[in-house]
């Protein structure tokens, strides 16, 4: 029956469904790679923007890449899903497996290209990549790792844009990032436990709403007490950005609680105007402040 969908198929929405299989969507969550452009003052510098542009296209691939490795080891159990049964290609019987497999190459060979154009940044891809296989395969069912493991793919699009720039990033930059990360992973998992309850992950057994509730606020925490610490001690200009960092996490707990939102940040980001505003006039008092010394470090 399956095989017989995915023969009726036309052409044109073989292409849809592949370019669904990517998530182009998600590629938001690659604009990480570019934090170290803005807060090391090189967002005026033409040579600096082509090179962090280059990396994120990279992580846009790369993280093409796992979710299609991931949709391909989790079909079955998404067609027995009530909404991936529908929503994900392959489980759909939208894309077959064959194509989602060539895709999954030409994907590679991308990245391996962009290995030897920029060495530094595919060295960090490849460990996303190791990451993200050893998350798809093991790591997700285990509590607590798999929220780490998350959280560890966005210090390292942090970590690929500091590389595409050759410049150190800040102890403090990593740190926050984890502790942001760690925030948004742990309210993927509350919603997904409270929206399916231990049906949609096998790890959501082992973890209760209040126990990711206590996560998400100490991840929040962390991530206001380090951003502060680093605006103030080494991007005192910024200071001024940190009422907005608070907003926005108040904003985007609201969106959660009261609007049953956060099992996708893209989507809560995307579908909130308030929180979409807020990220925006953040990016633009950043460069505001750093505008003086953009170029110049």
């Amino acid at each position: 029956m399956i095989h017989d969908t995915v023969a009726s198929r036309s052409p044109q929405a073989q292409l849809l469904g592949l370019l669904r299989l990517m998530r182009p969507k998600q590629w938001i969550k690659n604009s990480f790679v570019l934090a170290p452009l803005v807060f090391v003052g090189k967002f005026l510098e033409p040579y600096a923007i082509l090179s962090a542009l280059l990396a994120a296209a990279l992580f846009c691939l790369a993280s093409s890449a796992t979710y299609i490795i991931n949709d391909i080891h989790d079909i079955e159990r998404d067609r027995l899903h009530p909404s991936k049964s529908k929503t994900r290609p392959l489980a759909a019987g939208i894309v077959p497996v064959r194509m989602a497999l060539m895709l999954l190459a030409t994907l590679y060979a991308a990245l391996l290209y962009g290995l030897i154009v920029v060495p530094k940044v595919g060295l960090v891809i490849a460990s996303y990549l190791i990451l993200n296989l050893a998350y798809t395969f093991a790591l997700k069912h285990q509590p607590v790792v798999d929220i780490f493991t998350i959280a560890i793919g966005f210090v390292l699009r942090v970590y690929a844009g500091a590389m595409a720039l050759e410049v150190p990033v800040s102890s403090w930059m990593f740190i926050t990032t984890l502790c942001l990360a760690l925030y948004l992973a742990a309210i993927k998992r509350r919603q997904e436990l409270s929206h399916s309850g231990s049906k949609g992950r096998q790890v959501l057994e082992k973890y209760s709403v209040a126990l990711v509730d206590r996560y998400a606020e100490m991840s929040a925490t962390g991530a206001l007490l380090f951003y502060s610490m680093f605006v103030m001690s080494e991007r005192p200009e910024l200071v001024i950005t940190i009422p907005l960092v608070l907003f926005g996490l108040f904003r985007y707990w609201f969106v959660v609680e009261a609007l049953n939102g956060g099992e996708s940040p893209t989507d809560a980001l995307l579908v909130d105007w308030q929180l979409l505003l807020t990220v925006l006039v953040w990016v633009f008092t950043c460069g505001w402040a750093l505008w003086p010394t953009a170029g110049l470090s």
